[in-house]
């Protein structure tokens, strides 16, 4: 695409993202400080000012690091943010770890959402779901669908690529930013999550970070760590010493075994034992 088309392209649907938006009045954002709410966040407070409201979750599920960059962004954004303990641990049945934890943490979080709204006079409540995330297995998807939360970006159809292109025209340092869901997506569904489980998932990544690696997921089995990297970065463990490295750090946060997935990093990784994907 010429530049001069790319940049007609981008103002069409940053002009839809913010006609969407426009049309809320006021509005709390579940504000995760990733890509896509980034992008929201963005776009709604140029558009809304102080009718916007971010809010954003804190837990034990959360990688921390995550929780520190949407403060900062919030902050240099001038953005309203209000920021709430939230431990999914303590819904009933979550730590069971079933093919539906999504819909009880995300049940959780609009629940907290809904009341702020409510508290503040806040018409609508948004998040950062956008058009790819509609194939994918959601069932956080249903309780947003219970509490009528609005998807901006999909209202303006907006896919991933549409969100990192239009973050970067704007100059926001999350366009190319990995995803990073919670850190329960790490578990096998069925197995417990715990505390301590989820403190060796974080260390473990953050220590494959600290050598220079982005996106990654430490996939967790009792002892064992599958650690998946994204393919341009596998050439990197060819290396005999990054690769031992690297395998020294998973240890060094708990895990006795490690295995480095020839496959390389896949989104929902874990979300193929389910078979089909739906997004209800």
């Amino acid at each position: 695409m010429r530049e001069d088309d790319l940049a007609t392209s981008l103002t069409s649907t940053l002009t839809r993202l913010q006609n969407v938006v426009a049309d809320y009045g006021s509005a709390l954002l579940a504000f995760s400080g990733g890509v896509d709410s980034a992008l929201v966040v963005r776009v709604a407070h140029d558009v809304l000012g102080d009718r916007l409201t971010a809010l954003t979750s804190v837990s034990p599920t959360n990688p921390e690091e995550d929780t520190a960059e949407a403060v900062t962004l919030a902050g240099t954004l001038g953005v309203r943010h209000v920021v709430v303990d939230s431990n999914e641990l303590e819904i009933p049945g979550y730590a069971a770890n079933p093919i539906d934890r999504c819909f009880l943490c995300k049940d959780r979080l609009y629940e907290i959402c809904t009341a702020e709204a409510h508290t503040r006079g806040i018409a609508v409540i948004m998040d950062g779901v956008n058009v790819d995330d509609l194939g994918d297995y959601r069932p956080g998807l249903r309780a947003a669908d219970a509490f009528g939360i609005r998807h901006p970006l999909v209202e303006a159809d907006l896919t991933k690529r549409d969100v990192r292109a239009l973050s970067r025209a704007l100059g926001l340092v999350t366009w190319d930013r990995p995803a990073s869901p919670c850190l329960s997506s790490r578990f096998p569904y069925g197995t417990t999550i715990t505390r301590a489980g989820l403190r060796k998932v974080a260390e473990a990544e953050n220590a494959l970070r600290r050598l220079g690696f982005r996106t990654l997921r430490v996939r967790f089995h009792g002892d064992h760590a599958r650690v998946e990297i994204d393919s341009a970065e596998l050439p990197r463990l060819e290396d005999p010493t990054t690769r031992a490295a690297a395998v020294a750090s998973v240890q060094a946060a708990g895990f006795a075994d490690v295995t480095i997935d020839p496959a390389g990093f896949r989104s929902g990784g874990l979300n193929v034992d389910l078979g089909a994907r739906t997004v209800r």
